[in-house]
């Protein structure tokens, strides 16, 4: 019960910055606790319906929307938005494998990065003010929990694109099978807890993502990255947002 209490903690601590107890872990640690990142997804999605919940009889939908988007951007850090602006300069400049690995590694932003952000927060913006009322929380949760899940296949399947040590390494092909099966389960569970009957739309849509993003990935950069893991991951939220607007 400690060791399943400490990865949870673990899972938090590095997807959120929700202010917890700080624990030392070792570098195995984080590929143990990715099972618990859709459980991760499941919190934030419940406080950003209780924040649209609050706000949307006073301020109506569009304004509910974007600080809804603040709150998703400011409890990440914006640590996934940072992998799909990173991701965008890197593929979207780089010709080779080496040059796309340097930008990506390069903390300044360039036009496609900056383009894939303005197009992921609009569409983002657009998406969760369009949502049906009836259906709102069902898809907010399903789409914060699915995309913390693509994670755990793309890092079950692909290795490191780098040989040094960063985020993408420390779960890139290090990720169980045992803790694949149990964050799918996860994600299963609690995607059709709210959509019920719809539960296998967003599922589909987010797993078919998955694969083609990973299959792209191995064939760019014979690997994945930390950015890969947060493009990916915004692209799958996206996606199940519009499940949502589609099936209006």
């Amino acid at each position: 019960m400690k060791q399943f209490l400490l990865d949870l903690l673990i899972a938090f601590q590095f997807m959120t910055r929700i202010p917890l107890r700080a624990v030392g872990f070792h570098p195995d640690a984080l590929a143990r606790a990715a099972k618990f990142f859709p459980i991760v997804g499941l919190v934030i999605g419940l406080i950003a319906s209780v924040v649209s919940h609050l706000l949307s009889p006073q301020l109506g939908r569009p304004l509910t929307a974007l600080l809804v988007l603040v709150f998703l951007v400011l409890v990440t850090g914006a640590l996934h938005e940072d992998g799909l602006a990173d991701a965008a300069d890197g593929f979207g400049g780089g010709w080779d494998r080496g040059q796309v690995l340097a930008i990506m590694r390069d903390s300044r932003i360039g036009s496609y990065g900056t383009l894939a952000l303005i197009l992921s927060l609009a569409a983002r913006l657009l998406l969760l003010a369009t949502l049906p009322l009836s259906r709102w929380m069902a898809f907010v949760v399903s789409a914060q929990v699915l995309c913390r899940w693509t994670m755990l296949p793309l890092s079950y399947w692909l290795r490191s694109a780098r040989e040094e040590d960063g985020q993408g390494a420390r779960v890139a092909q290090k990720v169980s099978a045992a803790s694949l099966v149990i964050g799918t389960i996860f994600s299963i569970a609690i995607v059709w807890y709210f959509l019920r009957a719809e539960f296998w739309i967003p599922i589909l849509a987010a797993s078919v993502l998955t694969l083609l993003s990973g299959l792209y990935y191995a064939r760019r950069i014979g690997g994945v990255t930390g950015d890969c893991f947060g493009a990916t991951n915004q692209l799958a939220e996206i996606v199940v947002y519009f499940c949502g607007v589609w099936n209006l």
